[in-house]
């Protein structure tokens, strides 16, 4: 039986190997749910959810609303002994990724089931929230949009959304999260506030995030 731990390595490679420049992150809080995987491409960023031979479907449908409502794609990654009912279980413009583990080879195989299609439901509102207020501010930055620092980051994501042509704004989201560091956002957060006149936040202790800080090209 095939466990999510035991699919992600293998996966990662796939991944790479099929989709050249991107770049992924772990356990994403998107709304009320949890992406699995949140893969940025140049112009895209797509939601993995992973179901292993372990897995049921009880919170599927929940997931792919969610899904829906922040990724231009959406792709399930399952174990094979659900390769054969998961289309039951997910729209039909969702992509579908069967994974084998092969015990004489010790290897995973992946098979392709499903191409992923744009996602009809994705918000750009939704999207726009995955960024963060200095990465917001870099976007208005690069298009010579007042700095509007008084706003609420709910207010300066409509005004970019009214400023921005969609197709370009696509572009800048994967650019930010492409750049993200994760190890040094709390000081760029921080010296966005004092810039703006406001005090920096609490220290906190770092929480460990999971992301593969590298993209291949």
């Amino acid at each position: 039986m095939i466990h999510d731990k035991d699919m992600r390595e293998p996966l990662f490679d796939y991944l790479d190997e099929k989709l050249g420049k991107s770049r992924i992150f772990e356990e994403k809080v998107i709304g009320k749910a949890r992406a699995d995987l949140m893969v940025v491409l140049p112009e895209e960023v797509w939601g993995l959810e992973i179901k292993s031979d372990a897995d049921n479907y009880s919170r599927l449908a929940d997931q792919v609303t969610e899904y829906d409502r922040y990724f231009d794609r959406n792709l399930v990654v399952v174990g094979s002994s659900h390769a054969s009912h998961v289309t039951e279980h997910v729209p039909d413009y969702w992509g579908i990724l069967s994974v084998e583990f092969l015990p004489e080879e010790d290897r995973f195989d992946f098979y392709l089931l499903r191409e992923p299609q744009k996602n009809p439901h994705r918000s750009m509102k939704r999207k726009m929230s995955l960024l963060w207020r200095p990465e917001l501010a870099h976007i208005q930055e690069i298009h010579g949009m007042p700095a509007l620092k008084n706003l609420s980051k709910l207010h300066v994501r409509n005004r970019i959304l009214e400023d921005v042509p969609e197709e370009i704004l696509q572009e800048d989201i994967s650019n930010e999260l492409f750049e993200r560091d994760y190890s040094t956002i709390q000081e760029r957060i921080d010296d966005y506030r004092v810039e703006n006149g406001r005090k920096p936040r609490q220290k906190r202790p770092v929480k460990k995030r999971k992301y593969r800080p590298k993209f291949k090209v």
